[in-house]
Protein backbone atom coordinates (compact mmCIF):
# COMPACT_ATOMS: atom_id res chain seq x y z
CA UNK A 1 0.00 0.00 0.00
CA UNK A 2 1.56 3.71 -1.06
CA UNK A 3 2.15 6.27 1.19
CA UNK A 4 -0.70 8.62 0.78
CA UNK A 5 -3.40 5.39 0.15
CA UNK A 6 -2.07 3.74 3.43
CA UNK A 7 -2.94 7.30 5.91
CA UNK A 8 -5.90 7.25 3.89
CA UNK A 9 -7.15 4.59 4.92
CA UNK A 10 -6.02 4.86 8.56
CA UNK A 11 -8.11 7.78 8.36
CA UNK A 12 -11.31 6.43 7.29
CA UNK A 13 -11.04 3.75 9.78
CA UNK A 14 -10.72 6.10 12.01
CA UNK A 15 -13.71 8.34 11.10
CA UNK A 16 -15.45 5.29 10.28
CA UNK A 17 -15.07 4.23 14.67
CA UNK A 18 -16.51 8.11 15.15
CA UNK A 19 -19.56 7.73 13.23
CA UNK A 20 -20.71 4.18 14.26
CA UNK A 21 -20.06 5.33 17.77
CA UNK A 22 -21.98 8.57 17.79
CA UNK A 23 -24.89 6.97 15.99
CA UNK A 24 -25.54 4.27 18.60
CA UNK A 25 -28.23 4.76 20.84
CA UNK A 26 -25.80 4.76 24.18
CA UNK A 27 -27.49 5.77 27.42
CA UNK A 28 -27.35 9.51 28.16
CA UNK A 29 -25.29 10.45 25.00
CA UNK A 30 -26.05 12.19 21.47
CA UNK A 31 -27.15 9.63 19.14
CA UNK A 32 -28.91 9.34 15.78
CA UNK A 33 -32.09 9.64 17.85
CA UNK A 34 -30.85 11.71 20.90
CA UNK A 35 -29.49 15.16 21.22
CA UNK A 36 -28.59 17.38 23.52
CA UNK A 37 -30.02 21.26 23.44
CA UNK A 38 -26.85 22.71 22.32
CA UNK A 39 -24.88 19.88 21.05
CA UNK A 40 -26.18 17.72 18.27
CA UNK A 41 -25.98 14.53 15.91
CA UNK A 42 -24.89 16.44 12.81
CA UNK A 43 -22.38 18.26 15.12
CA UNK A 44 -20.82 14.67 15.90
CA UNK A 45 -21.03 14.20 11.78
CA UNK A 46 -19.27 17.31 10.85
CA UNK A 47 -16.64 16.51 14.02
CA UNK A 48 -16.03 13.26 12.19
CA UNK A 49 -15.56 14.60 9.04
CA UNK A 50 -13.59 17.81 9.70
CA UNK A 51 -10.54 15.53 11.88
CA UNK A 52 -9.92 13.31 8.89
CA UNK A 53 -7.11 15.30 7.24
CA UNK A 54 -5.35 15.58 10.56
CA UNK A 55 -5.69 11.75 10.88
CA UNK A 56 -4.17 11.38 7.89
CA UNK A 57 -1.48 13.64 8.38
CA UNK A 58 -0.41 11.78 11.56
CA UNK A 59 -0.57 8.39 9.82
CA UNK A 60 1.84 9.73 7.34
CA UNK A 61 4.12 10.56 10.26
CA UNK A 62 3.85 7.40 11.67
CA UNK A 63 5.12 6.05 8.20
CA UNK A 64 7.82 8.20 8.48
CA UNK A 65 8.51 6.54 12.13
CA UNK A 66 8.65 2.97 10.46
CA UNK A 67 11.11 3.99 7.92
CA UNK A 68 13.50 5.67 10.09
CA UNK A 69 13.00 8.77 8.04
CA UNK A 70 11.97 10.68 11.71
CA UNK A 71 12.52 10.05 15.56
CA UNK A 72 9.21 9.17 17.27
CA UNK A 73 9.87 12.32 19.92
CA UNK A 74 9.71 14.36 16.56
CA UNK A 75 6.24 13.31 15.59
CA UNK A 76 3.70 16.12 17.24
CA UNK A 77 1.10 14.01 18.86
CA UNK A 78 0.16 17.46 20.42
CA UNK A 79 0.72 19.38 17.31
CA UNK A 80 -1.98 16.36 15.88
CA UNK A 81 -4.28 16.76 18.43
CA UNK A 82 -4.13 20.79 18.93
CA UNK A 83 -4.85 20.74 14.70
CA UNK A 84 -7.37 18.00 15.39
CA UNK A 85 -9.65 20.02 17.74
CA UNK A 86 -9.06 23.40 15.73
CA UNK A 87 -10.40 21.84 12.40
CA UNK A 88 -13.28 20.34 14.82
CA UNK A 89 -13.82 23.84 16.27
CA UNK A 90 -14.21 25.52 13.27
CA UNK A 91 -16.47 22.53 11.58
CA UNK A 92 -19.42 22.80 13.53
CA UNK A 93 -21.37 25.11 16.63
CA UNK A 94 -22.06 22.71 19.01
CA UNK A 95 -19.34 22.42 21.39
CA UNK A 96 -17.12 19.89 22.70
CA UNK A 97 -17.76 16.83 20.57
CA UNK A 98 -14.53 14.73 20.05
CA UNK A 99 -11.53 16.07 22.34
CA UNK A 100 -11.55 12.85 24.96
CA UNK A 101 -11.55 10.88 21.31
CA UNK A 102 -8.96 12.97 19.70
CA UNK A 103 -6.46 12.81 22.37
CA UNK A 104 -6.99 8.66 22.35
CA UNK A 105 -7.29 8.36 18.51
CA UNK A 106 -4.10 10.68 17.54
CA UNK A 107 -1.64 7.97 18.82
CA UNK A 108 -3.57 5.03 17.33
CA UNK A 109 -3.54 6.82 13.74
CA UNK A 110 1.09 7.57 14.20
CA UNK A 111 1.02 3.80 15.56
CA UNK A 112 -1.16 2.23 12.64
CA UNK A 113 1.26 4.21 9.98
CA UNK A 114 4.35 2.69 11.71
CA UNK A 115 3.11 -0.62 10.89
CA UNK A 116 5.05 -2.03 7.44
CA UNK A 117 2.78 -4.31 6.43
CA UNK A 118 -1.07 -3.53 4.98
CA UNK A 119 -2.62 -5.86 7.96
CA UNK A 120 -3.11 -4.13 11.52
CA UNK A 121 -2.51 -6.35 13.90
CA UNK A 122 -3.70 -4.95 17.53
CA UNK A 123 -1.01 -6.08 19.64
CA UNK A 124 1.60 -4.30 17.12
CA UNK A 125 -0.86 -1.13 17.48
CA UNK A 126 -0.89 -1.26 21.05
CA UNK A 127 3.23 -1.69 21.32
CA UNK A 128 3.33 1.03 18.72
CA UNK A 129 0.92 3.13 20.86
CA UNK A 130 3.25 2.70 23.59
CA UNK A 131 6.18 4.16 21.87
CA UNK A 132 4.78 7.36 21.10
CA UNK A 133 3.05 8.32 24.09
CA UNK A 134 5.97 7.61 25.94
CA UNK A 135 8.03 9.56 23.74
CA UNK A 136 6.37 13.00 24.41
CA UNK A 137 7.67 16.11 24.65
CA UNK A 138 7.14 19.52 26.79
CA UNK A 139 6.31 21.04 23.12
CA UNK A 140 2.95 18.35 23.37
CA UNK A 141 1.91 18.95 26.48
CA UNK A 142 2.00 22.98 25.72
CA UNK A 143 -0.03 21.91 22.19
CA UNK A 144 -2.61 19.61 24.17
CA UNK A 145 -3.39 22.45 26.94
CA UNK A 146 -4.23 24.44 24.09
CA UNK A 147 -6.07 21.59 22.49
CA UNK A 148 -8.17 21.80 25.65
CA UNK A 149 -8.78 25.46 25.98
CA UNK A 150 -9.84 25.45 22.59
CA UNK A 151 -12.44 22.77 23.24
CA UNK A 152 -13.46 23.74 26.25
CA UNK A 153 -14.84 20.54 28.21
CA UNK A 154 -17.30 20.93 31.03
CA UNK A 155 -16.21 20.01 34.46
CA UNK A 156 -12.70 21.52 34.68
CA UNK A 157 -12.03 22.43 38.10
CA UNK A 158 -8.27 23.97 39.06
CA UNK A 159 -5.91 21.47 39.16
CA UNK A 160 -3.82 21.82 42.64
CA UNK A 161 -0.20 21.32 40.07
CA UNK A 162 -0.05 22.52 36.25
CA UNK A 163 -3.10 24.10 36.27
CA UNK A 164 -4.41 24.48 32.55
CA UNK A 165 -5.24 27.84 33.02
CA UNK A 166 -2.72 29.74 34.50
CA UNK A 167 -0.05 30.81 32.76
CA UNK A 168 3.14 29.73 34.82
CA UNK A 169 1.94 25.86 34.03
CA UNK A 170 3.24 26.41 30.45
CA UNK A 171 6.13 28.67 31.48
CA UNK A 172 6.52 25.73 33.86
CA UNK A 173 6.50 23.04 31.34
CA UNK A 174 8.75 24.27 29.45
CA UNK A 175 11.45 25.43 31.85
CA UNK A 176 11.38 21.96 33.23
CA UNK A 177 10.98 19.96 30.29
CA UNK A 178 7.81 18.22 31.52
CA UNK A 179 6.16 15.86 29.08
CA UNK A 180 2.72 15.10 27.80
CA UNK A 181 3.32 11.76 29.21
CA UNK A 182 4.22 13.09 32.56
CA UNK A 183 1.66 15.91 32.93
CA UNK A 184 -0.87 13.04 32.25
CA UNK A 185 0.72 10.89 34.87
CA UNK A 186 -0.49 13.33 36.86
CA UNK A 187 -3.99 13.56 35.53
CA UNK A 188 -4.11 10.13 35.60
CA UNK A 189 -5.88 10.02 39.24
CA UNK A 190 -8.98 11.74 38.27
CA UNK A 191 -9.48 11.39 33.68
CA UNK A 192 -9.29 8.02 32.67
CA UNK A 193 -8.14 9.06 28.92
CA UNK A 194 -4.96 10.34 30.54
CA UNK A 195 -4.95 6.94 32.83
CA UNK A 196 -5.57 5.20 29.49
CA UNK A 197 -2.37 7.24 27.53
CA UNK A 198 0.12 6.30 30.74
CA UNK A 199 -0.82 2.70 31.05
CA UNK A 200 -0.78 1.93 27.80
CA UNK A 201 -4.75 1.80 27.14
CA UNK A 202 -5.64 -1.27 29.40
CA UNK A 203 -9.52 -0.71 29.46
CA UNK A 204 -9.27 0.15 25.63
CA UNK A 205 -6.80 -3.30 24.65
CA UNK A 206 -8.23 -5.33 27.71
CA UNK A 207 -12.14 -4.98 28.03
CA UNK A 208 -13.74 -3.09 25.39
CA UNK A 209 -12.26 -4.34 22.33
CA UNK A 210 -12.52 -8.06 23.07
CA UNK A 211 -15.96 -7.15 24.84
CA UNK A 212 -17.01 -5.48 21.33
CA UNK A 213 -15.10 -8.15 19.00
CA UNK A 214 -17.48 -11.11 21.33
CA UNK A 215 -20.92 -9.20 21.07
CA UNK A 216 -20.30 -8.54 17.08
CA UNK A 217 -19.87 -11.83 16.59
CA UNK A 218 -22.84 -12.92 19.09
CA UNK A 219 -25.60 -10.33 17.67
CA UNK A 220 -24.35 -9.62 14.31
CA UNK A 221 -25.58 -6.11 15.02
CA UNK A 222 -22.91 -3.27 15.61
CA UNK A 223 -25.85 -1.15 17.53
CA UNK A 224 -26.69 -3.60 20.06
CA UNK A 225 -22.64 -4.70 20.53
CA UNK A 226 -22.00 -0.87 21.17
CA UNK A 227 -24.57 -0.47 23.87
CA UNK A 228 -23.37 -3.56 25.36
CA UNK A 229 -19.85 -2.86 25.22
CA UNK A 230 -20.46 0.31 26.68
CA UNK A 231 -22.95 -0.89 29.39
CA UNK A 232 -20.18 -2.68 30.59
CA UNK A 233 -17.28 -0.36 30.33
CA UNK A 234 -19.50 2.09 32.40
CA UNK A 235 -20.26 -0.93 34.74
CA UNK A 236 -17.07 -1.68 35.87
CA UNK A 237 -15.27 2.10 35.46
CA UNK A 238 -16.84 5.07 36.96
CA UNK A 239 -16.86 8.12 33.91
CA UNK A 240 -14.51 10.29 35.16
CA UNK A 241 -16.86 13.41 32.62
CA UNK A 242 -19.18 12.96 35.34
CA UNK A 243 -16.98 12.36 38.23
CA UNK A 244 -15.95 16.03 37.56
CA UNK A 245 -18.82 17.32 37.16
CA UNK A 246 -21.21 15.70 40.17
CA UNK A 247 -18.40 14.05 42.18
CA UNK A 248 -17.21 10.26 42.24
CA UNK A 249 -20.19 8.72 44.57
CA UNK A 250 -22.20 9.81 41.95
CA UNK A 251 -20.74 8.51 39.12
CA UNK A 252 -20.32 5.16 41.37
CA UNK A 253 -24.26 5.39 41.53
CA UNK A 254 -24.33 5.37 37.74
CA UNK A 255 -22.03 2.81 37.15
CA UNK A 256 -23.98 0.53 39.50
CA UNK A 257 -26.72 1.23 37.43
CA UNK A 258 -25.13 0.42 34.10
CA UNK A 259 -23.85 -2.82 36.01
CA UNK A 260 -27.42 -4.10 36.95
CA UNK A 261 -28.96 -3.22 33.54
CA UNK A 262 -26.17 -5.91 32.13
CA UNK A 263 -26.91 -8.38 34.57
CA UNK A 264 -30.95 -8.01 33.48
CA UNK A 265 -29.14 -8.61 29.98
CA UNK A 266 -29.15 -5.26 28.60
CA UNK A 267 -30.75 -5.05 25.03
CA UNK A 268 -31.27 -8.82 25.20
CA UNK A 269 -33.73 -8.68 27.25
CA UNK A 270 -37.27 -7.13 27.83
CA UNK A 271 -36.51 -5.98 31.39
CA UNK A 272 -32.87 -4.97 30.41
CA UNK A 273 -34.56 -2.53 27.30
CA UNK A 274 -36.99 -1.25 29.92
CA UNK A 275 -34.33 0.04 32.78
CA UNK A 276 -32.19 0.82 29.63
CA UNK A 277 -34.88 3.20 28.77
CA UNK A 278 -35.72 4.49 31.96
CA UNK A 279 -31.71 4.94 32.76
CA UNK A 280 -31.43 6.82 29.66
CA UNK A 281 -33.82 9.35 30.74
CA UNK A 282 -32.47 9.65 33.81
CA UNK A 283 -29.04 10.89 32.69
CA UNK A 284 -30.48 13.11 30.36
CA UNK A 285 -32.65 14.77 33.11
CA UNK A 286 -30.03 16.76 34.80
CA UNK A 287 -28.59 19.15 32.06
CA UNK A 288 -26.29 16.50 30.80
CA UNK A 289 -24.56 16.32 34.36
CA UNK A 290 -24.51 12.64 33.88
CA UNK A 291 -23.55 11.99 30.29
CA UNK A 292 -20.91 9.28 30.40
CA UNK A 293 -18.55 11.06 27.85
CA UNK A 294 -15.39 9.13 28.47
CA UNK A 295 -17.41 6.04 28.27
CA UNK A 296 -18.05 6.47 24.78
CA UNK A 297 -14.49 7.79 24.19
CA UNK A 298 -13.41 4.61 24.95
CA UNK A 299 -16.13 2.72 23.21
CA UNK A 300 -14.88 4.65 20.16
CA UNK A 301 -11.15 3.65 20.28
CA UNK A 302 -12.51 0.25 21.06
CA UNK A 303 -14.18 0.48 17.41
CA UNK A 304 -11.39 2.03 16.00
CA UNK A 305 -9.19 -1.04 16.60
CA UNK A 306 -11.86 -3.36 15.14
CA UNK A 307 -12.51 -1.32 12.37
CA UNK A 308 -8.43 -1.34 11.70
CA UNK A 309 -8.48 -4.70 12.23
CA UNK A 310 -10.88 -5.26 9.27
CA UNK A 311 -14.24 -5.14 10.56
CA UNK A 312 -16.86 -3.49 8.85
CA UNK A 313 -20.37 -2.80 9.11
Amino acid sequence: MELADKAKHVSQCLQLAILLEAGAHKPGNVSVVTNFEKTRYEHFLASAVAVGPSFEAAAKKGTEIGEGRVPVANVGVGQVIKNSVTVVNAWQHGGNTLLGTIILLSPLAIAAGMISTAAFKISELRKNVRLVVESTTPEDAVNVYEAIRIANPAGLGKAPDLDLYDPASTRKILEERISLYRVFKIAEKYDTVCSEWVNNYPITFDVAYPTLTEQIEHKRDLSTAIIQTFLKILGEYPDTFIARKTGMEKAREVSLEAKEILNLGGLATVEGKKRLDRFDRELRRQSNLLNPGTTADIVCAALALCVLGGYRP
